[in-house]
């Protein structure tokens, strides 16, 4: 029997731990779906393995963790653009789900999502819509790792009445995926303005019985924050504690409006904060204070939000835009570097989901979830600094192999688990009908 399933040879590994390395001419073997050896690169040429894959020019790294997605939301790209968030909300977004979600609706636009997050190196996708049980589904047959956050509203919607219902078929998806080697369901309560305090507190309590994770949008905008005071006569963040559901578990998504009273309660309560720049930017909601947050030893992971407020999923285009706009806003060529944001998008997510002694490093046991780039063109030539490369340098394109417990799920650039003809026939059919509808919300 051969010693490993796969052998990787690539000219680089970026394991991430240990902190800012990168290792020159080593391989890494595959066994069981877990890392089993990483040795010099003559030494593992002669391992016995089912395969070896020469990766030449290729940096090998973790996959990355996208913290934050709505992923059927993909057929909404491009649908409303250039507006204010609540504006996007309320007059486009929220009339076209009440319209067009379905489970069809979920499971196409589910599908055209992961085929852009594979190919962007995402490997791990934390994800909250509708019907998360058509999500579950799609991921599974996708291969990736997946946390479903189950949406928990108190409107009616297509997926459930009100909040207890969504509680109530969230807990029956987290009973039939308790046993999945890959795929977990937590709690997804959407804003602390969308839900009643005898919601959130509910959440709260069965969040805490059953040790499960907890993602909501929270400190989005500021107006979010000034309507919370008015309202409920506390930030939004001090409302959350008071419900009992900031804790270590908690991963807070935005965070754009923040004072140091919030980064202290963050601290205080171990909370994880998921950045989201380039869709804050495009509603113009502002921007997290990253390096602030990390100096308070805040764990801050990194996620794409859906591609109807991004347009894209690709992990790369957050790690550059993020070490950007957090040197421009902290006015310090040195806040948020490359080794930085690599960590966020890679140990920091792994953090986030509790997952970080299996996921977010190219470590002996850990899980053989890895991402293979192309850095041959030519401009990532010279390279100088691998990390400066991948996050300065990257278009999006390089990811050229990936791997979720050790299949892989991309091979030279193409999808393994899914059919990216089929997947843009549905969605062209889906363009005609949400062409049509717009027009209709428009006069």
């Amino acid at each position: 029997m051969p010693e490993f399933d796969t052998v990787l040879h690539p000219d680089w590994v970026i394991p991430i731990a240990p902190r800012r390395q990168v290792l020159t001419a080593f391989s890494v073997g595959l066994k069981a779906g877990q890392i089993a050896a990483i040795a010099p690169r003559e030494e593992a040429r002669l391992f016995t393995a089912n395969e070896h894959i020469t990766l030449t020019d290729c940096a090998l790294m973790p996959g990355l963790i996208n913290l934050h997605c709505h992923a059927a939301m993909s057929l909404l790209r491009g649908f409303a653009d250039d507006l204010p968030l609540m504006t996007w909300l309320q007059r486009y977004i929220w009339p076209a789900e009440q319209q067009f979600v379905s489970p069809e609706f979920i499971r196409d636009g589910t599908e055209l999502a992961l085929a852009d997050l594979l190919l962007g190196g995402t490997t791990t996708l934390v994800d909250q819509y509708f019907f998360p049980e058509v999500t579950a589904t799609a991921l599974d047959r996708a291969g990736m790792r997946a946390l479903l956050t189950f949406p928990v509203i108190d409107l009616k919607t297509a997926w459930a009445r009100d909040a207890e219902e969504c509680i109530n078929r969230g807990l029956a998806l987290r009973d039939q995926y308790r046993d999945h080697d890959r795929i977990e369901v937590g709690f997804g309560p959407h804003s602390t303005y969308m839900l009643s305090e005898q919601s959130l507190s509910k959440v709260a309590m069965l969040a805490e019985e059953l040790d499960a994770p907890v993602q909501i949008h929270l400190h989005e905008t500021r107006d979010e924050v000034l309507n919370s005071v008015e309202r409920v006569g506390a930030r939004p963040v001090d409302f959350l504690e008071q419900r009992g559901l900031l804790g270590p578990r908690t991963q807070c998504v935005h965070m754009t409006a923040l004072g140091e009273q919030d980064m202290d309660t963050l601290t205080t309560f171990g909370a994880h904060v998921v950045h989201c720049p380039r869709s804050n930017l495009k509603l113009g909601s502002g921007m997290c204070p990253v390096q602030r947050l990390l100096e308070r030893e805040i764990n801050v992971a990194l996620g794409t939000d859906g591609a109807a407020s991004n347009n894209r999923l690709n992990m790369l285009g957050e790690l550059q835009l993020a070490s950007l706009i957090g040197k421009t806003e902290h006015s310090d060529s040195k806040a948020v570097d490359a080794w930085t944001v690599l960590e966020m998008a890679t140990i920091n997510g792994a953090r986030a989901l509790g997952q970080d002694a299996m996921l977010g490093t190219v470590e002996v046991g850990k899980a053989a979830d890895l991402i293979a780039l192309d850095l041959s063109g030519v401009h990532h030539m010279p390279r100088h600094d691998l990390a400066s490369s991948l996050v300065y340098a990257s278009d999006g394109t390089e990811v050229t192999w990936s791997w979720v417990a050790g299949q892989a799920v991309v091979r030279n650039r193409q999808l393994q688990t899914l059919d990216s003809s089929d997947l843009t026939n549905r969605a062209s059919h889906w363009a005609e009908k949400l062409a049509a509808y717009k027009q209709t919300l428009e006069h």
